[in-house]
């Protein structure tokens, strides 16, 4: 049998898109030739992973993790085309395996296992690939929280908190309210001044086509610009009404905690 190597694999698999096991097997039973074991491929139909990556993959799973020293959490999404393949065992258990080699290593990790994604391609037979990766790590003396929704047996709104001042109790009712609330923003700080000037003028227009006086205009629009900071979803996170007591806002319930960062990804968004 013709000796062939790990680039010689690699070689293969770039040019058919099949999975790093398939490509090995193809050289192994073509003594090493590589035009024979790419037509061995293609006549087994597993070369065809590459004609795939032009399709919509807009469903997926998402999961999370928390380090093994809860220092650190990360949330993954891993993208498919069907729901159908999303929830199916190998998808969910290979989105879970990231989210934990992402947490215990960072966010290059997820390198090691590409081959892993490839393979899966091939035996499900749709596009198959990495989605957002995001990683947390606390420092001194902040906490840490995930929380993930599960939807059919996979993870479809998976959310990674950090407060500051606060426990864990709070950060997990925070990230459940993020959840639901799918804020875009922190702050009033970080939306970005053109959105706010914009959205100011349609207010200014609007407000002066209803026959407000002229004199009022100011005020009236500022208070409907107030109202549209906490506009759910898409608002902001500390001024949005909170989801298990609408009386209060997320920063009332925060009381002297601070949400120092999150992060959200939810399947199909």
């Amino acid at each position: 049998m013709a000796e062939f190597t790990a680039k010689d694999v690699q070689r293969l698999r770039q040019a058919t898109g099949a999975g790093m096991m398939d490509a090995k097997k193809a050289l192994q039973e073509n003594d090493g030739d590589f035009e024979a074991a790419a037509k061995w491929l293609r006549e087994r139909g597993l070369g065809k992973a590459a004609e795939r990556t032009d399709r919509e993959n807009a469903e997926g799973a998402v999961a999370v993790a928390t380090s093994k020293d809860g220092t650190a959490a990360a949330l993954v999404q891993l993208k498919s085309e069907t729901d159908f393949v999303a929830k199916s065992p190998q998808f969910v258990a290979l989105a879970d395996e990231l989210a934990q080699l992402v947490a215990d290593e960072g966010e290059d990790a997820v390198s090691a296992r590409r081959d892993a994604i490839d393979d899966l391609n091939v035996t499900l037979k749709e596009h198959i690939a990495l989605g957002e990766v995001v990683r947390f790590s606390a420092a001194p003396g902040n906490v840490l929280d995930t929380y993930l929704h599960v939807q059919n047996g996979r993870g479809v709104n998976g959310i990674l908190v950090e407060l500051e001042g606060g426990g864990k109790d709070l950060a997990h009712d925070i990230a459940v309210h993020i959840a639901f609330g799918r804020p875009a923003y922190l702050s009033r700080d970080d939306v970005p001044k053109s959105e706010v000037d914009a959205e100011r003028e349609a207010l200014t227009a609007q407000t002066r086509n209803e026959g407000k006086p002229e004199a009022a205009l100011p005020k009236i629009v500022e208070g409907k610009l107030n109202g549209w900071f906490k506009r759910v979803p898409g608002g902001v996170l500390v001024e949005q009404p909170y989801a298990r007591d609408d009386k209060q806002s997320v920063e009332q319930v925060l009381g002297t905690a601070r949400v120092v960062r999150f992060a959200q990804v939810v399947v199909g968004s």
